[in-house]
């Protein structure tokens, strides 16, 4: 459903990950999730609506801000190659982190070493279940049903103008 060229607006953002406008407007102050800029409106792309939804899963988690921007680093390094992988349904990609270390697998024997072999509580994002979960509510919510007419009517919006006052 979701196409990797797509981008969606704040409102259409915090609708499907559950965070709300100012959080997203906070962490883009922040420089923790940094749409593109239209104006004053904000866009995000794929892999940023991915990253909030992970952020809202890891603070839901208990993961503080700092250890979550550590895990951004890694999901924007390791998903610039992978969103294709991490988007089809036959791939089950597993973000699994005890903190200090973060691992991005597929292999589900290698999901199961790390956790026999970890020495600390380890916490796992499904971000193939993120991807799918996001999928549903955007449907569920007739989103992409409401868009074509929304960007429709932004488009015939007539430009603003500001007056500017002369200085005599």
């Amino acid at each position: 459903m979701f196409k990797t060229n797509e981008t969606f607006s704040s409102e259409e953002v915090a609708e499907l990950s559950g965070v709300t406008a100012r959080q997203l407007q906070w962490w883009d102050e922040k420089g923790v999730v940094s749409p593109q800029h239209h104006g004053h409106r904000r866009r995000y792309r794929l892999e940023e609506l991915l990253e909030v939804s992970v952020i809202s899963e890891l603070r839901l988690k208990g993961f503080s801000l700092q250890k979550i921007r550590k895990v951004l680093r890694f999901l924007q390094r390791e998903l610039g190659r992978r969103l294709a992988d991490v988007l089809k349904t036959s791939s089950e990609y597993h973000l699994l982190t005890d903190g200090k270390n973060i691992f991005l697998e597929d292999n589900h024997k290698k999901i199961i070493d790390l956790l026999k072999n970890s020495r600390q509580p380890i916490i796992s994002v499904c971000l193939t279940d993120q991807v799918r979960r996001l999928e549903a509510e955007a449907k569920a919510s007739d989103m992409f049903r409401k868009r074509p007419a929304r960007e429709a009517a932004e488009a015939a919006r007539p430009a603003r103008r500001i007056a500017v006052a002369s200085r005599a």
